[in-house]
């Protein structure tokens, strides 16, 4: 580890703790006595303020605790990060769309001139492509919010002619479509909503009924229990491939003496969406069982077929 990466780490470990001592430093970093109180006129260099206990247990006492600190970056991970800000900005909606371009401005601002060069170079020769969304949510800060808060909010959806009372979990960004989840406190079921089909969202006084323990339980217990027939399917290598690409949690591959296998389980009301993901499979997919699931498969290539009769 080289200094720059070893002040970085060492103001990362430092940000966790009210106090210190030379000897916490040289063991955590495995560095002598006299790196370590070098080490420590860097860091207050770098804004770390502090100030010297003395006596036998004495030490250093942190005095300004800041939300940031400053941290070291070389050229790679400097790459690293204004890659990441390109390729969350190109999603065409997020809860944070409006701030990607100040803070890539702000920090390619901190940055000489050389090094601005270099991320600029970077940013004309590395590209990244992804499925952009494809209905654009308008209400994805406030379901965050709602989140992060622990607040009963009331959902109006597209396909509901009454408002109803959610606590929400998590946000999901899948193949270019957001979706929230949680417990509809009415029905005290767990579901899974698409974003797009939220039309209206209203927070309430109402106290939150579940922590989030227990909402990750709940979540738990619905994928264990919500998924409950077993599928099995033959895959070519190709088909393990774009499974690989595309695939979601009650889905699972496995190799057994060369073949790829796909398998998992799914609810009946996700029978008509389950054929139509094997059908994009093509030709690299062989259903297995259940015989249900072979039925309308076989049924839906029919009917494109159909069409061109």
């Amino acid at each position: 580890m080289d200094r720059s990466e070893r002040l970085n780490q060492e103001l990362i470990f430092l940000s966790y703790k009210n106090e210190f001592h030379v000897n916490d430093l040289m063991a955590a970093f495995d560095i002598s006595k006299r790196t370590a109180l070098r080490d420590i006129q860097s860091l207050e260099q770098l804004g770390l303020t502090f100030y010297v206990e003395p006596g036998r247990y004495g030490g250093y006492k942190l005095t300004k605790r800041q939300l940031w600190v400053p941290v070291l970056l070389n050229i790679q991970e400097i790459n690293a990060l204004f890659f990441a800000i390109k390729a969350l900005s190109l999603l065409s909606a997020t809860p944070f769309e409006k701030s990607y371009t100040t803070i890539y401005q702000k920090l390619m601002a901190t940055l000489p001139l050389a090094e601005q060069q270099k991320v600029t170079r970077l940013q004309e020769v590395v590209n990244y492509y992804t499925i952009p969304n494809l209905d654009g949510p308008k209400l994805l800060r406030p379901l965050l919010s709602a989140i992060l808060n622990e607040t009963v909010v009331t959902l109006q959806l597209k396909a509901s002619k009454m408002p109803q009372r959610f606590q929400l979990f998590d946000l999901l960004f899948r193949n270019g479509v957001w979706f929230v989840s949680g417990v509809n406190l009415t029905t005290q079921n767990w579901e899974i909503i698409r974003c797009d089909t939220v039309t209206a969202l209203t927070e309430t006084d109402q106290p939150a009924q579940l922590s989030y323990e227990a909402l990750k339980q709940r979540q738990t217990t619905y994928d264990q229990q919500h998924h409950d027939i077993a599928y099995r399917c033959k895959l070519t290598p190709h088909g393990r491939e774009i499974v690989q690409r595309n695939h979601y949690a009650n889905m699972q591959l496995e190799s057994i003496d060369g073949q790829d296998y796909l398998y998992g389980g799914y609810n009946q009301d996700e029978y008509d969406y389950m054929i139509q993901y094997l059908l994009a499979l093509g030709t690299n997919v062989q259903i297995l069982a259940p015989e249900a699931l072979q039925t309308g498969y076989l049924a839906a290539i029919d009917r494109i077929r159909d069409m061109y009769r």
